[in-house]
């Protein structure tokens, strides 16, 4: 975690995120934007496999257990591979484009890297 800069109206110490990307003074009331670099490192999310391995986009995955998808009357089978995912900030973390099933989108908890 970096450490917070101070306020530059009062130089006070005690400020703090707001969560929509500005800094707070508690004591002046002066609000001012993140710089670039640091609203990404705050809003960088990491995406990791069933394993714990870092994915990225384009990786190839393996579905680790047998998943049936909701409306669908297939069952995509443990060991089928996934190639070119792309991670999203979604509910399912992963879109991608299975075989004989079309557009898929696929947790995260259910994928290994290969």
């Amino acid at each position: 975690m970096h450490p917070l800069p101070p306020c530059p109206q009062c130089q006070s110490s005690l400020t703090y995120e707001d969560g929509t990307g500005q800094y707070v003074c508690p004591e002046c009331g002066h609000e001012w934007p993140m710089t670039a670099p640091e609203a990404a490192a705050e809003s960088a999310r990491v995406y990791r496999d069933a394993a714990g391995n870092i994915l990225q986009d384009g990786d190839t995955v393996t579905v680790i257990k047998d998943l049936k998808p909701k409306g669908s009357g297939g069952v995509i089978k443990q060991g089928t591979k996934v190639k070119n995912i792309r991670l999203v900030d979604a509910d399912h973390d992963i879109d991608c484009k299975i075989e004989g099933f079309g557009a898929m989108s696929l947790k995260s908890e259910f994928v290994k890297k290969v």
